[in-house]
């Protein structure tokens, strides 16, 4: 289908919204050309009519077997048996792909040849034998170029760069991705392939976590999409990383459209609990709750790992529950590209939980992940994970610099929303520091964000610190001193909060008596009454 595709995308546009259903059900009197049939079949995919398109690709087979065109019809099993692996339909895939290598044993070399080594090559992409998968695909841009075939050539460059990740050769494999992209750019190929290779690409970025490399290339085929409007280039995986990239970059309504798109692309299974959970995700983030605790048990009935779903219990004020989610969550997932968001929720809640050793140890892990790949996203999250820990650990001025150093990635990364979280953090330095001026502009900056975003739980949060300015009582107060004064507002004694904060019997009361000598206080009663009256809880 390759050759007749690439020939001629202008009858395809004109005939992708023109009854395809009728096309299929015609008479058999009236039989389309084997050429007319296969253009059809590829504006069907092209709409997101596979089913159509596959039924139409199916009928051109036979006739290019009734009429002896062995490589032909060769040519359409292959596409018939790729998409269906595309799909999960395996053994549909199986039996087409089968029968195109038995068309072609006996035939001389022909391109078709070439699209046949593409499903090993890809096997060993997502298997353990990533080296052999480069050879397979450096084979199939030879293939290509002999026989003049665009689509093919750009097919094995992106492979070889995929390959090559998975192999270690992370440099080599993203410079064959690049050129593999100028191709589907300049309009060198078919628009079914463009799709294929620009999601292949983004993944491979996500994988990477190059999110700058994937905004690139997002925004060049997006021209190229303006120029076509009734293509629907994107698969539901590819959604789910469009997804990724548009909330980061602080486009949540768009965000939202691709994932409920993804999750109706995935009838079950692991990448339609992906889908979902990316929209409990964005539901969380707004405060949409209820929403979110829906969407996060939907995406749980399909294994998907959820480490949102821990920080919604946070979230909720559940500080015992998002600990222990968040801790097994640590214990089963090992993979690096999502045990990065793992401990990115970790640390945020074990911190909250006064663990500081733990988050310690997790933020060292996340550094040690950014420093292999070399990624500014990832040096982003390992920085402000630092940053944070030093501020537990009263580091200030250090916890000052890995903070400003996160703002500044996050900023060139064009995150707002993870910016803004990072100023919360250079709050928190600053009034550690006594400067609460410049606490107040960090807070005023981020609310501003948090505003524009529609993040109504961070924007509260950050009014109840702009509200909670230090008294002159409070002052007087060591951090730990004023974080007991609250638990004792809230009605704990002196063994609940020793629990709580995990330290002594004796520390806790040496705490109580500090506090009573410091504010003159002469009950927990009064505590209690000061507290409020300070906005303290």
């Amino acid at each position: 289908m390759t050759r007749s595709i690439a020939r001629s995308s202008v009858l395809s546009h004109k005939t992708a919204n023109a009854g395809i259903s009728k096309v299929i059900a015609a008479d058999d009197a009236e039989r389309l050309r084997t050429s007319d049939l296969e253009e059809r079949a590829k504006a069907a995919f092209l709409i997101g009519r596979g089913k159509e398109g596959s039924e139409l690709l199916s009928r051109a087979h036979q006739q290019h077997l009734a009429a002896g065109r062995v490589c032909d019809a060769a040519r359409c099993a292959f596409w018939l048996g790729f998409t269906a692996m595309l799909n999960g339909d395996n053994a549909q895939a199986n039996g087409w792909l089968a029968r195109a290598e038995r068309l072609l044993a006996d035939q001389p070399d022909c391109v078709e040849k070439g699209y046949l080594l593409l499903p090993a090559g890809y096997r060993g992409v997502h298997g353990h034998d990533p080296r052999e998968a480069v050879a397979i695909f450096e084979r199939v841009a030879e293939i290509g170029r002999q026989f003049n075939d665009r689509d093919l050539t750009t097919l094995g460059l992106q492979g070889q760069g995929r390959a090559s990740i998975k192999s270690g050769e992370v440099r080599r494999g993203v410079t064959l991705l690049d050129e593999a992209m100028i191709a589907v750019t300049a309009g060198e190929v078919s628009p079914l392939v463009a799709g294929g290779v620009y999601c292949s690409v983004l993944d491979a970025c996500g994988e990477i976590f190059d999110m700058r490399r994937a905004q690139e290339w997002t925004a060049a085929l997006e021209k190229w999409c303006e120029s076509q409007p009734d293509v629907v280039p994107y698969r539901g995986h590819c959604r789910l990383r469009r997804a990724e990239i548009l909330e980061l970059h602080g486009s949540w309504d768009a965000s939202m459209e691709e994932a409920l798109l993804a999750s109706e692309s995935f009838s079950a299974g692991r990448l339609s609990g992906a889908a979902i959970y990316r929209i409990a995700e964005l539901r969380r983030l707004r405060g949409e709750f209820d929403e979110a605790e829906s969407a996060y048990q939907q995406a749980a009935a399909w294994g998907r790992s959820q480490p949102g779903h821990a920080l919604l219990r946070l979230a909720q004020g559940n500080l015992d529950a998002a600990d222990a989610a968040i801790r097994r969550e640590s214990a089963e997932v090992n993979e690096s590209d999502r045990r990065v968001r793992v401990l990115d929720a970790y640390i945020t809640i074990v911190l909250a939980a006064k663990d500081v050793d733990a988050a310690r140890n997790a933020a060292d892990e996340l550094l040690q992940i950014a420093k292999r790949h070399d990624a500014p996203l990832l040096e982003a999250l390992a920085a402000r994970a630092t940053g944070a820990v030093l501020l537990a650990e009263h580091k200030t001025q250090a916890a000052l610099a890995q903070l400003r150093e996160a703002w500044k990635l996050f900023s060139e990364l064009n995150a707002p929303y993870e910016a803004a979280t990072t100023r919360v953090h250079l709050a928190f330095a600053c009034r550690q520091l006594k400067d609460e001026d410049a606490a107040t502009a960090e807070l005023n900056a981020a609310r501003a964000v948090f505003h524009q975003l529609g993040a109504a739980p961070d924007l509260a949060h950050a009014d109840s610190l702009l509200q909670k300015k230090a008294s002159p009582g409070d002052d007087r107060l060591t951090e730990r001193e004023i974080e007991v004064l609250r638990l004792i507002a809230s009605g704990m004694s002196n063994r609940d909060i020793a629990g709580k904060l995990r330290i002594s019997d004796k520390t806790v009361a040496r705490h109580v008596s500090n506090i009573f000598v410091k504010l003159d206080l002469p009950s927990r009663a009064a505590a209690t009454a000061y507290a409020f009256q300070h906005r303290l809880v």
